[in-house]
């Protein structure tokens, strides 16, 4: 499973480090270097932009995790550069962005957009796989979540809309009930289509989410 991120806008960052002048740039050798977001290639092209800009980058660093216990000891190494930075601009998922925030006292500001959780089906292609809403039915879908394969991330379907087993929203994309449908057949238990899923409780699993393991 890995943090599937995304580019911002060079436009974007420079909004967000509007009056910072000298920046650190910290990037991340696991997720966001296989999305080709965040490795070294791409901070070493961010930090030739923002001196394009007129920013002064006062160092630089790839973190192995940055999501994780290595990012204070990293950010301890790099301790000379990053204090003289205004700034801290993060190449990482939303994770490690907070994860150097609580180590340091500087503006952290994001460089991606993370958009979910995803395995990676073949190299470079990945799908998201858990909404990790705290309230799972895959025993009732054949192991196919119907929040994450489902355009509309409907718990009953399917909707009106599928066609010769493809999805109205995205004609290329196979529906997620069909698929459902076809799996509860091959294993002998489509009654299981007949049972009605109720809403998602949004009390089960409250935001902010925590949870301690006994």
């Amino acid at each position: 499973m890995k943090s599937i991120t995304r580019q911002k806008s060079l436009d974007d960052v420079e909004q967000q480090i509007e009056g910072l002048e000298r920046v650190y740039i910290i990037g991340c050798g696991t997720c966001a270097t296989m999305t080709n977001t965040g490795g070294r290639e791409q901070v070493l092209d961010m930090k030739e932009r923002l001196q394009e800009l007129g920013k002064v980058v006062t160092g630089w660093t790839v973190i192995p995790t940055a999501c994780d216990e290595m990012t204070e000891v990293s950010l301890q190494e790099n301790n000379g550069a990053i204090q003289s930075a205004d700034c801290l601009l993060v190449m990482s998922c939303a994770l490690g962005v907070q994860k150097v925030g609580a180590y340091n006292g500087k503006p952290v500001i994001p460089a991606l957009d993370t958009l979910f959780i995803g395995v990676e089906d073949e190299p470079g292609y990945f799908h998201e796989a858990c909404d990790q809403c705290g309230q799972c039915v895959l025993g009732y879908t054949a192991g196919i979540c119907p929040i994450t394969a489902c355009h509309k991330g409907l718990l009953n379907g399917p909707c009106g809309g599928t066609n010769n087993g493809k999805c109205e929203v995205d004609k290329e994309k196979d529906c997620a009930w069909t698929l459902i449908y076809n799996r509860l057949k091959e294993q002998g238990r489509l009654e299981l289509m007949k049972k009605y899923q109720p809403p998602k409780n949004s009390q089960v699993v409250l935001r902010p989410r925590a949870t301690r393991i006994l």
